[in-house]
């Protein structure tokens, strides 16, 4: 088959590749869309760890069943489906109780480091355990679906922050994955949400996926502003976004005392604290991680029109011209921002 392999760091090869085997338990799938994850884009230099080449990258994928392995149940060839980006095992302490993303045992595809290599869907087959497929609406394209696993980043981070009717929210970064938040948010039930960025043209963005008031983070009066539209108490949740020092403390001062902080980026692997805004405010902090079974969901809110994940598809190209893609998305080119392959 043919595959988009990182041979070495910050360079992609199409070369050809087996297809992979169909162990029990598990589907063959061809593969008709797959989405360039910034998590790709930050590990094709080597930084992270966790694209030791040679591998085949991509896990936001979609595409139809070509194969069944033995005991697999309740689904056929030629079904259209999208799947989890993680490979939970379904035995450990997590799994049972359904926190899938922290499974003890958990993969992610496309990803190959110290402990594990898994690799993933820029090619024209992966194969993936059955339990973690999940089948896609007639009304949702293999584009569409291939953005399920970015939008489940967003809606599962609004399931554990406990949104409110009434709620005022506040979300710094708006990249893609900031952007459905904004939109989870929303449909999750918050009344307010207020965007923060450095960019114009994602704020304008932001504004057109629903976002009540968007402020740039370089705004000498950004607090003052927060405060005015929250009866001058701080945001209920705030979203931090980005994963560095200077957000996290944005995000620490933007909440109201007794608020909830919720991390989605981890660009920096470590940052300086402020430990006693945190304490003496009565902040609830969290981390956020991956997904856990809100794919459904997710499927829902795409198909409803809840979520719109059209305007953040920058670009549909051959899975040939993946190298020229991801060097584009690694130099942060102005204005790109989903890229999807088609084998």
């Amino acid at each position: 088959m043919k595959s988009l392999v990182l041979e070495k760091y910050n360079e992609f090869k199409i070369r050809d590749t087996e297809i992979p085997e169909v162990k029990p338990g598990w589907v063959l799938i061809k593969v008709q869309a797959c989405g360039i994850c910034g998590s790709d884009v930050h590990g094709m230099d080597g930084s992270t760890g966790r694209r030791q080449p040679p591998v085949i990258m991509g896990h936001e994928a979609s595409g139809t069943i070509s194969g069944l392995g033995e005991t697999v149940e309740n689904w056929k060839i030629g079904d259209r489906v999208t799947f989890d980006s993680t490979i939970s095992c379904g035995e450990c302490f997590y799994c049972k109780r359904g926190d899938i993303n922290l499974c003890d045992n958990r993969r992610v595809l496309g990803v190959s480091c110290d402990e594990y290599r898994q690799n993933g869907a820029f090619a024209e087959f992966v194969a993936v355990p059955a339990h973690i497929l999940y089948s896609i609406p007639e009304n949702i394209s293999f584009e569409q679906a291939a953005m399920i696993e970015a939008v489940s980043v967003a809606v599962h981070a609004a399931a554990i922050s406990s949104v409110q009717a009434n709620d005022t929210a506040v979300v710094i970064g708006c990249g893609m994955i900031g952007l459905l938040c904004i939109q989870a948010l929303k449909a999750a039930g918050c009344r307010k949400v207020i965007a923060i960025d450095l960019m114009d043209e994602k704020l304008k963005l932001a504004g057109e996926l629903g976002a009540d008031l968007t402020i740039k983070s370089s705004d000498p009066e950004l607090i003052k502003k927060v405060l005015n539209k929250t009866e001058n108490r701080g945001a209920d949740i705030v979203f931090e976004v980005v994963g560095i020092e200077a957000t996290i403390n944005l995000a620490v001062d933007c909440a109201r005392k007794g608020g909830t902080v919720t991390l989605v980026g981890n660009l920096a692997p470590e940052v300086r604290f402020p430990l006693q805004k945190v304490v003496t405010r009565q902040l609830k902090v969290q981390g956020s991680c991956a997904s856990a079974g809100e794919y459904p969901l997710c499927l829902e809110l795409i198909a409803s029109g809840k979520i719109k994940v059209d305007q953040l598809i920058s670009k549909v190209a051959p899975l040939d011209e993946g190298n020229v893609w991801f060097q584009r998305l690694y130099n942060k080119e102005a204005g790109l921002m989903k890229v999807i392959l088609k084998p």
